[in-house]
């Protein structure tokens, strides 16, 4: 298992981030106070080695336009904060941090007057704005309040927070309320509104339960964001199961006597299917490997809670384990599916090559037996043509010798009217072996000369 998509190896990472931040987030919690409105968005990287450091230069964009003095702002590989003071007193906040797959941004805005109450909506800052438009795509975005308040009833909470239900839980083992109603408000951010009568229970945990209650929100929101595109793939694999299937039996049936044009058809067909569902699992183990890992950063953060019940409300956790619950292991499921559907065709495709190397060497036994006959046909003909070769050899010693022999005749003849021989007769008769050696000779050497001119290598052109 890669440490993209194991549980352990992931918590370490966040907990290896963690050290490297700590220094910068230590200097940073000096500058933090309470109350607070802070304004939170995420976003999601579709490259992170490539838009991780683009987002480093954005940020530092945004300090440049919100003229954060340098001296108040801190900025490393994948964490970074500045912070203005504003001529009224207030402060102006603002943290970037990148993450495995998100970067985010938090505005926040500390006034200077304790007592004034602060209202969901647009920061309270003079002339600010959010300059950027971020990298990625949106994975959520919150509008946070912190404040020193009393006990606040249930249609106070209702009146400023949207949505049919709210979900409010105690934290931190302290006196310290966190509610919601995860629901986007009109500018398209859930609000969330903590408070506490102890300002000292809040000043006390309030970087941690601020980091902690946005890594809920951008993990739980990075889970189900590739909900719309797993429905899609799941009707897409269903696709291509059910057509499987049918070419499956198809091909159990036919399989026996199908012909080699049939079988290469169904393994086009078969191949291009295959490439077709390796192409979805590809594209879908990169958006679904890290739910699981996801799902336990969710599950780990809403233990460190420690959650008490704030009544009547329901808590945070029930909310959003019923949203994660069996998602990841959905997408697992949905993963593992397809991967079977892959062996299910690669298995298909083997079957029918194995069916086309069967054939293949069928016909090369057949192909071999033709041959067999054919070389004992050519090796006999062959043995024939040597006979004859041998036959029409001796024929021509004795034809050459008969002809050799009426020459030396009348030479013979010739010499015995000269006187020279007094019995022509009894000279041919000796002469006739004689003759039989010269023709023997004669084809022999022809033999040697006629084979010395065939194996002799082609002479070769001067020009080349």
């Amino acid at each position: 298992m890669s440490d993209a998509t194991n549980p352990m190896a992931r918590a370490g990472q966040q907990q290896f981030l963690r050290r490297i931040h700590e220094p910068a987030k230590k200097y940073l919690r000096e500058w933090l106070d309470m109350p607070a409105h802070i304004h939170h968005v995420a976003h999601r990287m579709a490259n992170p080695p490539l838009e991780r450091p683009q987002s480093q230069k954005e940020f530092r964009q945004l300090l440049r336009c919100l003229e954060v003095p340098e001296e108040t702002s801190q900025v490393s590989d994948k964490f970074g904060f500045g912070t203005r003071t504003e001529p009224n007193g207030d402060r102006l906040v603002v943290v970037w941090e990148a993450h495995t797959e998100y970067y985010s941004y938090q505005v926040w805005h500390i006034p200077h007057d304790k007592t004034k109450p602060l209202e969901f909506g647009p920061l309270n800052v003079p002339g600010y704005a959010f300059p950027l438009s971020p990298l990625g795509i949106r994975v959520n975005a919150l509008d946070i309040i912190i404040a020193q308040e009393p006990h606040i009833a249930h249609d106070k909470l209702r009146a400023r927070l949207p949505g049919p239900h709210i979900y409010a839980s105690r934290v931190f083992g302290d006196d310290i309320v966190v509610a919601t109603s995860f629901t986007p408000d009109e500018h398209l951010r859930e609000r969330y509104l903590i408070f506490s009568a102890s300002s000292e229970a809040l000043g006390e945990h309030l970087s941690k339960l601020v980091d902690t209650v946005v890594t809920i929100e951008n993990y739980y929101h990075l889970i189900l964001l590739p909900l719309q595109a797993f429905s899609r793939a799941v009707d897409q694999l269903h696709d291509y199961e059910q057509r499987h299937l049918y070419q499956r039996g198809v091909i159990v049936e036919q399989l026996d006597a199908s012909m080699p044009q049939a079988l290469q058809k169904w393994l086009t067909v078969l191949s291009q299917d295959l490439l077709q569902v390796s192409r979805l699992a590809q594209s879908m183990r990169y958006r679904l490997s890290a739910s699981v890992p996801y799902d336990s950063i969710v599950r780990g953060n809403l233990h460190a809670l420690q959650e008490r019940p704030f009544p009547p409300l329901r808590p945070l956790s029930d909310y959003v384990y019923s949203r994660i619950t069996g998602v990841a292991e959905g997408y697992q499921q949905f993963l593992r599916r397809i991967a079977a559907m892959q062996s299910d065709f690669e298995a298909t495709i083997t079957v029918i090559r194995t069916r086309i190397e069967m054939l293949l060497q069928e016909q090369n036994l057949a192909l071999q037996g033709q041959n067999s006959k054919l070389l004992a046909s050519v090796d006999s003909t062959t043995r024939g043509q040597a006979i004859l070769q041998r036959t029409v050899e001796s024929l021509s010693v004795i034809v050459i010798t008969y002809y050799l022999t009426g020459l030396v005749n009348y030479l013979f003849n010739a010499f015995q009217e000269m006187g020279w021989l007094a019995k022509a007769t009894y000279a041919t008769a000796i002469f006739v072996p004689i003759a039989f050696g010269i023709s023997f000779g004669l084809m022999t050497l022809g033999r040697k000369v006629v084979h010395k001119w065939s194996s002799a290598p082609p002479k070769k052109d001067s020009n080349g």
